[in-house]
């Protein structure tokens, strides 16, 4: 294995763990492929991709096109063997699929054919999926569609966010990279195809996605939507023409009497009660707009008090 010349693609710090483990299994990295790096905060200073940063410690070259499908040169020309893709985040044209001897292969974390896409994590969350995994796959020119060579589940818990549910992911991608690709290589992993018949698809959460409008829905949908979106992008509730995101919660089923959803309730053990149509959203950490994120004790003890009684749009 050490010979064969490995081309890794990707940008989060979820891909991390499978370069990582491919350095740690002693494969022949000859270059990452990862997102351009991009300014960020006030002072828009340069950040490296977290897989540019892994790279660079062990001496990897990073290749980062600005469109892979225009700029496919700049990969190929590190002669490329077998290719692993994990969270890229960009098209891979043909020139670069049909190159390698050993074929492309890909990281995915759902268990396809359901959630194809760039955000199967938060779908499986904001769903109420009991288990999810990730699949060691083929990659085709059709997005998330190829064979798949091995699967390894992981149970989603009733209070796991996107957050909590990585975590779990990415052993488990590790242990796929450790224990199948060698299997792949060697050629006992024929792969299964996928049924057409049963696919989603898992797109990028949108900016209205956000919005969490707590008195049209149930408390295990409004739950499900907010832990869905920890620890990123973060829900929001709108109340008085203002943002509040929340960064932790937890849900309480059952709604007193008389109580209008979408209410914002009061203020009860160190959360904040926000009223859905069968249950209480019970905020701990929130961030007001234009204000710092804090507890909903510190909230409550300034403007929140205010907001008691009026409702959520």
């Amino acid at each position: 294995m050490s010979d064969i010349r490995v081309v890794f693609m990707g940008t989060p710090v979820f891909a991390c763990t499978v370069l990582q483990t491919l350095i740690d299994e002693k494969y022949n990295i000859v270059a990452a492929v990862t997102q351009p790096d991009k300014p960020v905060g006030r002072h828009h200073e340069i950040a490296k991709t977290p897989v540019h940063e892994l790279a660079e410690k062990y001496g990897i070259p990073a290749v980062q096109p600005e469109r892979l499908r225009e700029q496919y040169d700049q990969v190929l020309a590190y002669e490329p063997e077998l290719i692993v893709t994990c969270a890229y985040g960009q098209w891979v044209p043909n020139e670069i699929l049909n190159y390698p001897k050993y074929g492309c292969v890909n990281i995915h974390p759902s268990l396809l054919p359901k959630y194809r896409g760039g955000a199967p994590v938060h779908h499986a969350v904001w769903a109420g999926d009991e288990e999810t995994g990730v699949c060691l796959m083929e990659m085709v020119e059709k997005m998330d569609a190829g064979k798949i060579y091995a699967v390894e589940k992981v149970p989603i818990g009733p209070d796991d966010t996107t957050y909590d549910l990585n975590q779990k992911l990415m052993p488990a991608s590790a242990k796929l990279i450790r224990e199948k690709l060698p299997e792949y290589l060697a050629g006992n992993l024929p792969g299964t195809e996928q049924d057409e018949r049963f696919y989603t698809i898992a797109r990028n959460i949108s900016k209205d996605q956000e919005h969490v409008r707590f008195g049209r829905v149930n408390v295990h949908e409004a739950y499900n939507h907010v832990r869905a979106l920890i620890d990123w992008p973060i829900s929001y509730g709108v109340i008085e023409g203002k943002r509040i995101r929340i960064y932790k919660a937890r849900m309480q089923e059952g709604l007193p009497e008389g109580i209008i959803p979408g209410t914002l309730v009061g203020f009860r053990d160190g959360t904040m009660e926000i009223a859905c149509l069968d249950g209480i959203i019970k905020v701990y950490e929130l961030q007001p707009e234009g204000k710092k994120r804090m507890k909903a004790a510190d909230f409550a003890n300034g403007a929140g008090r205010n907001l008691i009684g009026k409702v959520f749009d």
